[in-house]
């Protein structure tokens, strides 16, 4: 997986592209304990990411649990079959999805 960050001010954008399951996992945590701490909007955008696996599932609940104390996390892009799992999950009920 790669991620492509773009911090602007208080605004973090989170490009995802590749799956997010066991392997990666740790790289999104590593990015997400990364920000500045002065970030209180996270945008992740995951156009380009088809699958997401529990451990995927595990850092998106930790990030949004993160973004709650601070501010607002959203995800953007998000394909039919990675909305799939967070519905059957409920986790779409959980995160902010546009």
């Amino acid at each position: 997986m790669t991620i492509n960050t773009e911090i602007n001010a208080s605004k973090a954008k989170l490009a995802l592209d590749g799956r997010l399951d066991t392997t990666t996992a740790p790289v999104l945590e590593a990015a997400v304990n990364g920000l500045p701490a002065e970030t209180t909007e996270l945008v992740m955008d995951m156009e380009k990411v088809a699958y997401v696996s529990s451990a995927g599932l595990r850092v998106l609940l930790a990030a949004q649990k993160l973004m709650n104390k601070k501010g607002t996390m959203t995800l953007t892009g998000v394909c039919e079959e990675v909305m799939e799992v967070f519905e059957m999950t409920g986790f779409a009920d959980i995160l902010t999805i546009e």
